[in-house]
């Protein structure tokens, strides 16, 4: 498995309609997290934010959704901004343009938001047009930083150095809310809270106003 901590600049020019960064004056961050809600680990999430006066955006999965309408709505009732990440998790690249426009159709229905964050960040150009269109009305949000909390190989303390090492005021950084990602995740969200809080930095939601 390969992929890049920091966005590169050719990938960013290729996916030029895609929103890579805020930029901002301020000494803010944008945290985001994938693949929730999830009954335990959401809550996790939406605890250690709190602790800051944190806000933060949830890419969620349709069905996931479903599943934990509850964790969903208390997302919500925080005060963090929600986006969609398809129904069923699916990888643009490796999926027809029809099942994928169609899965991201589904998962509207519930997930009311107007951005959206590809599965594994990959999606042909084409599928990233029609998403612009008035049927989907969506603005696709990208990253400046993967934390790599998704990645088995690496320690948890390599997750959190990945954020502390590559994030600058603006950045927007990827966490999982997931099961995978759980026992990185927790541990570098922990430090990357503590360390940018005590740096002066503030965490702030991605809304469609910033776009």
């Amino acid at each position: 498995m390969f992929y890049s901590i920091k966005s590169s600049w050719w990938i960013r020019k290729m996916y030029r309609q895609c929103t890579w960064s805020i930029p901002v004056k301020e000494k803010i961050i944008y945290l985001s997290f994938d693949d929730g809600p999830h009954p335990d680990i959401t809550p996790f999430v939406l605890d250690e934010l709190k602790k800051y006066n944190a806000k933060a955006i949830f890419f969620c999965i349709g069905k996931n959704v479903v599943s934990y309408p509850s964790v969903y709505k208390r997302i919500i009732e925080e005060g963090h901004a929600i986006g969609n990440h398809t129904q069923h998790h699916l990888n643009g690249w490796k999926t027809a343009d029809k099942l994928y426009l169609d899965d991201i159709a589904t998962a509207k229905k519930y997930i009311d938001s107007n951005l959206y964050r590809p599965p594994y960040g990959k999606i042909k150009l084409f599928q990233l047009k029609q998403l612009a269109l008035p049927r989907f009305n969506l603005q696709t949000i990208m990253w400046s930083v993967l934390s790599g909390d998704f990645d088995e190989r690496i320690t948890k303390e390599k997750c959190l150095s990945n954020v502390i090492k590559n994030v600058t005021s603006g950045s927007i950084v990827v966490f999982h809310d997931s099961e995978k990602s759980f026992d990185r995740m927790q541990y570098a969200l922990k430090g990357t809270l503590a360390y940018f809080a005590d740096k002066g930095y503030k965490f702030e939601k991605i809304h469609s106003g910033l776009l």
